[in-house]
């Protein structure tokens, strides 16, 4: 059983629209706009790569386009202006597990791993995805647990930003859960979402609202969960 308390107080939270540590492993994502990549920052002796280049692979098939993609937000009210990779698992998964990642959480067992962090044009928008690739008896083993972390957020004292009411989600390619995010003066601000498709599990969260409406949060998980299916 994952111990929420011991993780509370082993990962210091994350502020809601802190900076974003750079990627190991980055490659560019095989997407319409203009993406960098952490390796691709480092050797400056190298012409500059297109954005259409073939996604990146982690085996056993586990690679970026597996991962939320631009043309999912622009229904949503957002303009992607840039995206990091890291196929190591090394990302933290979300403001409330603080620095805790994926590889930690799985304890280095995962068949692959895959992340990446979006920004966008609207201020204080930020978007973050870990997935990684397992059987899919531990897959559902790990969304169970990714779902009681996020739940360690709900309840937090007054003015303090904190996760809403958990909704199931259902779509062709797997299953999921999402929650709002509010912000210290309980407006709505981004949301979170457990997701798994198969032997593949994740988490995903973005912090920033392009709508007063907390549920545009369901549409996220939907496009998060259809394109993590292997």
């Amino acid at each position: 059983m994952f111990d929420n308390k011991a993780a509370r107080k082993k990962f210091s939270r994350r502020g809601r629209t802190g900076g974003v540590a750079a990627c190991v492993g980055a490659a560019l994502l095989a997407v319409g706009i203009g993406a960098h990549s952490a390796a691709a920052d480092a050797d400056t002796s190298s012409p500059s790569r297109s954005a259409a280049a073939p996604a990146a692979l982690a085996a056993p098939g586990l690679g970026s386009d597996n991962l939320i993609q631009s043309d999912d937000f622009f229904q949503q009210g957002l303009a992607p202006v840039g995206a990091t990779l890291d196929m190591t698992g090394k990302q933290a998964l979300s403001a409330c597990s603080g620095e805790e990642t994926m590889r930690a959480l799985t304890k280095g067992k995962a068949g692959a791993y895959a992340g990446v962090t979006w920004t966008f044009d609207a201020k204080d928008a930020l978007l973050t995805e870990s997935v990684a690739d397992g059987s899919t008896t531990s897959a559902a083993s790990y969304e169970k647990r990714l779902n009681e972390l996020v739940r360690s957020c709900q309840d937090e004292p007054a003015g303090h930003w904190h996760y809403g009411k958990g909704h199931a989600i259902t779509v062709k390619a797997g299953e999921g859960s999402w929650y709002p995010a509010f912000s210290a003066g309980n407006k709505a601000a981004g949301g979170v979402a457990v997701i798994r498709s198969g032997h593949r599990f994740g988490i995903v969260e973005l912090s920033g609202q392009p709508s007063d409406d907390p549920g545009y949060m369901e549409g996220i998980a939907a496009a998060a969960i259809n394109r993590l299916a292997d």
